[in-house]
C-alpha cells in the first residue's frame, strides 16, 4: 500500500526552502508510485498532512510542466542548491512515464571501472554522490541490487542520511549464493525480496522481513521483464537498480532503463571490473545515444542519460 505521504510537518512560509522542496519532491515520486503521476502543467504545495495537492498555476510553491522546457517554474528566486536539487529530481517524478519508472545509477572511474581488481569500491565517488543515491532510493518503491553488490559493499539500501521511507529491498541472486550475514538478510528495516532461479527457494531460510521467490532465469541471469512483472503485482512501479555493473547491464540490453545517472570521479583505477558488460557493436550507427544532462557533485561528474 502506498500513501501520498511525505511528512507531516510543513512550514507555514512561503518560501521554497530546500525541506520543502524535498517535500514536494518525495509527495510527487509517492503520487507516480500508484500510477497517478502529474502529467499536466499544475500549482503543486503539500498540505498539513504531507499530501501532495495540485493547484491553478501561480498558486502552489512552485509551478511543473511534466511535458514541458523548462520543467518548473518557482514562485520567487531559488538559491542555487535547490533549483538543482528539482533540476535533477523532477524530472523522475512527474509525467506518464514516471508512474513506472525504471533508473540506473552506477559510480564508475575515469577509466570505466567501478571497482579494483579484489573488488574494493566504497567509496569511488564522494559524499555527494552518495547523498544522491539515498535520495533515488527514498523517491522509489524498490531499490534493486544484484548479488555481487551485496556480497562484496554490505550495503543497507536504506534512507538514512536523507528524509524518506525506506524502499523495499530487491536481490537477485539466482544461485542463492550471497552470504547470509549480510545486512539486508538481519536488520529488519525494510521489506527484502530475495529473487532465485527455479528449485532454489526451498534451500534457504531467513528473517521474517525476507521472502525469496523463484523467478525464471537463463543460465545464470534472472529474467529483468519478469522481475518487474512480479513486482508490480505488488504495487512496487518504480524502481532503482542501483547495481553491481552486471545487473545493471542486463536490464540496459532489454531496453528496461528509462534513465541512468552515471557519476565519474576524477580517478583511474586501472584494470578492475567494468562498469558496464554490454555486447559489442558493429558501427556507430549502433550505438545507444540517450538524451544526456550534466551536474556537479562536489568533484564528481553527474550524467543524467535518458532513453
Amino acid at each position: 500500500m502506498h500513501l501520498w505521504d511525505a511528512s507531516p510537518r510543513v512550514v507555514h512560509d512561503t518560501t521554497l526552502v530546500e525541506t520543502r522542496a524535498w517535500l514536494v519532491l518525495r509527495a510527487l515520486a509517492a503520487r507516480a508510485g500508484v500510477g497517478l503521476a502529474v502529467a499536466k502543467p499544475c500549482g503543486v504545495r503539500v498540505d498539513g498532512n504531507g499530501r501532495l495537492e495540485e493547484v491553478a498555476l501561480g498558486h502552489g510553491w512552485l509551478d511543473v510542466f511534466p511535458d514541458g522546457e523548462p520543467i518548473f517554474r518557482p514562485m520567487a528566486p531559488l538559491a542555487p542548491s535547490i533549483e538543482r536539487l528539482l533540476e535533477i529530481y523532477l524530472p523522475l517524478c512527474v509525467g506518464k512515464a514516471s508512474n513506472d519508472l525504471v533508473i540506473g545509477h552506477i559510480a564508475q572511474s575515469l577509466d570505466g571501472q567501478i571497482a579494483t581488481s579484489t573488488g574494493a569500491s566504497c567509496f569511488i565517488t564522494g559524499q555527494q554522490d552518495l547523498v544522491h543515491t539515498h535520495r533515488l532510493r527514498a523517491l522509489f518503491d524498490v531499490v534493486l541490487v544484484g548479488r555481487g553488490t551485496i556480497t562484496y559493499d554490505d550495503p543497507r539500501l536504506t534512507t538514512r542520511l536523507v528524509p524518506g521511507r525506506n524502499p523495499t529491498r530487491v536481490v537477485l541472486d539466482p544461485g542463492l549464493r550471497a552470504p547470509v550475514d549480510r545486512q539486508v538478510f538481519h536488520d529488519g528495516v525494510a521489506p527484502t525480496l530475495l529473487f532465485c532461479a527455479p528449485g532454489r527457494g526451498q534451500t534457504r531460510r531467513l528473517r521474517e522481513h525476507v521472502e525469496i521467490i523463484e523467478a525464471s532465469s537463463s543460465g545464470s541471469v534472472l529474467a529483468p521483464l519478469e522481475i518487474l512483472a512480479r513486482l508490480k503485482t505488488r504495487g512496487l512501479r518504480r524502481v532503482f537498480v542501483e547495481g553491481g555493473g552486471v545487473t545493471i547491464s542486463h536490464f540496459l540490453q532489454v531496453g528496461l532503463l528509462g534513465r541512468m545517472h552515471i557519476t565519474i570521479s576524477p580517478i583511474f583505477l586501472g584494470q578492475g571490473r567494468p562498469g558496464f558488460v554490454l555486447p559489442k557493436i558493429d558501427g556507430l550507427e549502433q550505438a545507444l545515444r540517450p538524451r544526456v544532462r550534466r551536474f556537479m557533485l562536489g568533484d564528481d561528474t553527474l550524467f543524467d542519460c535518458r532513453f
